[in-house]
């Protein structure tokens, strides 16, 4: 029998096979040394939002517990612009070690079919950690609209095709696509009307300028209070705590359910582990009495998702938004 030798050519020829075995058996090694050792520095929770905004209230309610449970700090760090794009982008492009994290609302799902050319892809290049949190909507008609049901308001909007206008902080925005997707599921034409920020979209709404809109819940929960604006359903699956008097929509006839979910998410080569003992703290965070009351306190309601529902759940936003987004033909301002 032929016994191997390193320096005949038959060896040579399989030095590079070797070699690459060798290599990432050793890669292996370090990235299981990695996890288990895990965390050994501070964790860096990348926002595409400016500072003092809605996400950046509840990332900052978030990392005191993440810290708590994994004995590093986790700092938020805010790089706003570009719809999150400039965030998402930085975290993709980041080492894959945990210590670099992304956490978003609806553009992580949306912006796939929104913009062109993005240079990544969230379903591919990031690894799904948790939904920490839902903040759900609710569409809200102005007073003067006759509707007192989404049925009445869907047969106004039949009616008078083109008569009703809805109001959205700009293009491309879930509040935005949600008036669109209600109109795909309806069969309705109404006109969307974009504005420059969720604040002028609503003052339109209550001074009359425009008849409905599909918001989050927390920022209209004043003004249903006072009268000046009416609930007509939610779009959460079930009835939210937030508003459980207020029908959803599928309770109305209307298969629609829409959340502003705040989901985490790292490099997709992350180890595994890592990602699971990220998710655990997401979790546990999400779950604390003392969260879950300041949460509801906020309008939102508490999640905490495994990775695989995050992943899944990820998947579906994905699908939904460009199903809408390439129905209506929404751009991006």
């Amino acid at each position: 029998m032929r016994s191997y030798n390193a320096n005949d050519s038959t060896g040579a020829a399989f030095r590079p096979i070797i070699k690459a075995v060798v290599a990432l058996a050793a890669l292996g090694l370090t990235q299981v040394t990695l996890a288990q050792n895990y965390p050994v520095k501070p964790i860096r929770l990348v926002s595409g939002f400016a500072p003092g905004g809605g996400v950046d209230i509840m990332a900052r309610l978030l990392t005191p517990k993440m810290t708590e449970a994994l004995g590093q700090q986790v700092i938020v760090e805010n790089r706003p612009g570009a719809s999150t794009n400039i965030a998402m982008e930085y975290v993709v492009k980041s080492p894959p070690d945990g210590y670099t994290l992304l956490i978003n609302t609806p553009p992580v799902a949306i912006n796939m079919s929104l913009y062109k050319n993005l240079g990544f892809d969230t379903v591919r290049d990031l690894a799904a950690i948790s939904v920490f949190l839902a903040s759900p909507n609710v569409l809200v008609v102005h007073p003067s609209v006759p509707a007192r049901s989404v049925k009445e308001l869907v047969a106004l909007a039949r009616a008078k095709p083109g008569a009703l206008n809805f109001s959205s902080g700009s293009n491309g925005t879930t509040q935005h696509l949600s008036g669109e997707l209600f109109k795909l599921r309806t069969g309705t034409n109404m006109v969307h009307v974009p504005y420059r920020g969720s604040s002028p979209s609503l003052t339109a709404l209550i001074g009359g300028e425009v008849e409905m809109t599909i918001v989050n819940i927390p920022s209209v929960l004043e003004y249903i209070k006072a009268g000046r604006l009416r609930p007509l359903a939610t779009t959460t699956a079930a009835r939210t705590v937030l508003m459980p008097q207020v029908p959803t929509m599928r309770e109305s006839g209307v298969d629609m359910v829409v959340v502003v979910s705040y989901s985490l998410h790292a490099p997709a080569a992350t180890p595994r582990e890592i990602v699971s003992k990220l998710a655990d703290a997401v979790i546990k965070a999400a779950r604390s009495a003392d969260t879950t009351q300041r949460l509801l306190d906020l309008g939102a309601e508490p999640v905490g998702y495994t990775p695989e529902q995050a992943a899944r759940f990820l998947r579906e936003e994905v699908a939904l938004w460009a199903a809408v987004v390439k129905a209506s033909g929404a751009r991006a301002d």
